[in-house]
């Protein structure tokens, strides 16, 4: 399996970013929390509109099951949901800690978007 997560930082140390859309890095780990990918996400940052769609799409294209991000927007969540992958949002802390809860079983998927658009 392969998860997502929205990341201020390049390793499983760093803290998560809270948006999804305009995450600076979105981190691609596997099941045992092996980092495989950090992915520079500058283009969804600095984008004038789009970004939550642009993410979903960087998601699904490197065939995620499971995003874990602080807040995921209505068209983002759409994009996701089309791909296959469950959403779990208002998390906070470091992605190894995030990871750990997924791990245990303690983290929900959402139903629906926490935030409106252009959060």
């Amino acid at each position: 399996m392969r998860i997502a997560v929205t990341s201020a930082g390049r390793d499983l140390d760093a803290e998560m970013d809270p948006r999804f859309g305009r995450a600076q890095y979105i981190l691609i780990v596997d099941e045992d929390g092996t980092l495989i990918e950090a992915v520079d996400n500058s283009a969804g940052v600095n984008a004038r509109g789009g970004a939550g769609i642009q993410a979903g799409k960087t998601v699904a294209d490197r065939h995620v099951e499971v995003l874990i991000t602080g807040n995921c927007g209505p068209n983002a969540f759409r994009t996701l949901q089309a791909a296959g992958v469950k959403v779990v949002v208002r998390q906070t802390g470091s992605v190894r800690e995030a990871l750990a809860r997924l791990k245990r079983g303690e983290l929900a998927f959402a139903e629906s978007p926490n935030v409106e658009a252009h959060w």
